[in-house]
């Protein structure tokens, strides 16, 4: 009897062990997670080969096998940046977080994976805010991808596109997301999750690599829907940038790389290769028009229907302008305008206006709309018009009322606002938020996993979001409740879409340089 009552202790801690230790074969080996409130948790999994050394500047390489058990409990570092994410931060970088609400590997769950902001000069998977597990809570498999950033991510040079089979330079941090969603599709089926069923979402910089792998035919058959919160990438490409104007050229990308270089006060790349990450000259890094990855402008290649249809989910912050140094004076406004508009100054000018003596919320939407509300409207029409898949279109504008003697009379959602919602991760001890902040996030919560499960929003205990079309063009406002509203601004979009338009006529091309 005592023999047999110790077994039986011994199976139910094994049991328990298991539970509190899941094991999990991938191509590469096997990873031990946790079990945190019934769900699956592997942090730091490794999806390419670190990048580092001749790796430098490269497209990532395939993992390298291991033996024995791997521990996957802890976040890894996030990519070199200037300041340092919670995990830390080195060049060997590119590991990827898995939250799976699955008990068996067979239950095909959809997935949603997750591409973070910070310009495409900063982030990591390592933000509180970015943990998965509210979302996997509500049925589905949350990864979150790691991706090189600034220089290390997006150098482009001549010596580099030369020793480059496809002749191209310059965008090895979406490489590093395509490497990412392919190791999803090799390997997420063992966590419980469906291979077939990808979402991927991400917000600023995220949202604008969202686009970018929408029109890349490098990510064609990687995922099945995406969801961008401020962001798109269809803007002219432009030498001297601006945000919405970001993309340069290969060609104007590398004579960048090359004065980059000469500046840092190296001779080649291979010398500047053998510098320590963290002792690299900084300097500011985008993504570019590379002919490999991104084949041409984004808008074009949409007009073209040269791009990955499916059903997306598009939107932005009602007051994104305010995030961005906006002008201190009417004067200031109005040069800029001048500066960066030309011939459309006065157009817009009169489209965004300025105060007599303040810089109000309609001349701040002018900075928001040509960043990201021009970027998604261009993006939602030309779908509509081109596509066959369906586009959904929201308007984050939840805030206070405030009062007409604060500092923040007239002001609305500045930029990122939404991240925490979306994830569910509101910090309860905030005493500002009201129970209408979770409602909302709630609310979001529900429509982006709906969205994974089933390509639209839809579904039990939330308002029925109509689908964008031109004809229709319907817009899901979160607004202390959620309801359908009309296109924000759109008098103003359709005076930026002229000067859009003209910026890629000869002329606009020529006023550019």
């Amino acid at each position: 009897m005592k023999k047999l009552t110790w077994f039986l202790l011994l199976f139910i801690g094994n049991l328990i062990l298991a539970q509190e230790s899941p094991v999990v074969k991938v191509a590469q080996g096997e990873l031990k997670g946790n079990i945190k409130d019934g769900l699956q948790v592997f942090l730091g999994v490794p999806f390419a080969a670190p990048p580092v050394g001749d790796l430098r500047w490269k497209a990532p390489q395939a993992p390298s096998n291991w033996t024995g058990i791997k521990n996957a409990d802890k976040f890894a570092p996030g990519p070199m940046q200037g300041g340092t994410p919670p995990s830390g931060k080195s060049e060997d970088c590119l590991y990827l977080n898995i939250w799976s609400p699955a008990k068996t590997a067979n239950e095909k769950v959809p997935v949603l994976v997750w591409i973070y902001g910070g310009g495409f000069g900063a982030g990591s998977t390592s933000e509180t805010v970015y943990n998965g597990e509210q979302l996997a809570k509500k049925g589905v498999v949350l990864v979150s991808i790691a991706y090189r950033v600034g220089l290390l991510g997006f150098l482009a040079h001549p010596e580099l596109s030369a020793e480059n089979p496809n002749h191209a330079s310059g965008n090895y941090g979406l490489m590093d997301m395509i490497a990412g969603l392919e190791w999803v599709k090799k390997n997420i089926d063992k966590f419980g999750g469906d291979p077939n069923r990808v979402t991927i979402f991400g917000e600023s910089a995220g949202g604008i690599a969202v686009s970018m792998l929408c029109a890349s035919p490098k990510a064609k058959g990687l995922f099945h829907g995406a969801i961008s919160q401020s962001g798109g990438s269809f803007g002219p490409s432009r030498v001297t940038t601006y945000p919405g104007e970001n993309m340069k050229l290969l060609k104007d990308a590398e004579e960048s790389g090359v004065a980059y270089v000469k500046q840092a006060g190296f001779a080649s790349i291979a010398d500047l290769r053998k510098v320590e990450a963290d002792k690299l000259p900084g300097g500011r890094g985008w993504p570019i028009v590379d002919g490999f990855v991104i084949p041409d402008d984004q808008h074009i290649l949409y007009q073209q229907k040269k791009y990955n249809d499916v059903p997306i989910l598009v939107g932005y912050n009602s007051d994104e302008g305010a995030s961005f140094s906006p002008p201190k004076t009417p004067q200031d406004y109005i040069s800029g305008v001048q500066k960066r508009y030309g011939k459309f100054a006065d157009e817009l000018i009169k489209a965004y206006p300025v105060g007599k003596e303040t810089v109000p919320k309609t001349a701040r939407d002018l900075a928001r709309d040509a960043a990201f509300g021009w970027q998604t409207w261009a993006w939602a029409t030309l779908q509509a018009k081109t596509g066959k898949s369906k586009v959904y279109y929201y308007y984050f504008d939840q805030h206070p009322d405030y009062a007409a003697d604060s500092p923040k009379f007239g002001a609305g959602s500045p930029h990122g606002q939404e991240v925490a919602y979306v994830f569910e991760n509101l910090d309860k001890n905030k005493p500002d938020l009201t129970p209408s902040d979770f409602a909302i996030s709630d609310a979001m919560g529900t429509y982006w996993t709906n969205f994974a499960k089933n390509l639209h929003p839809n579904g039990k205990g939330v308002p029925n979001w109509p689908n964008f079309t031109n004809k229709k063009p319907q817009v899901m406002y979160f607004q202390q409740k959620p309801f359908v509203g009309p296109v924000p601004s759109e008098d103003a979009l359709l005076v930026l879409d002229k000067y859009f338009a003209w910026r890629r006529t000869a002329e606009g091309k020529d006023w550019a340089k």
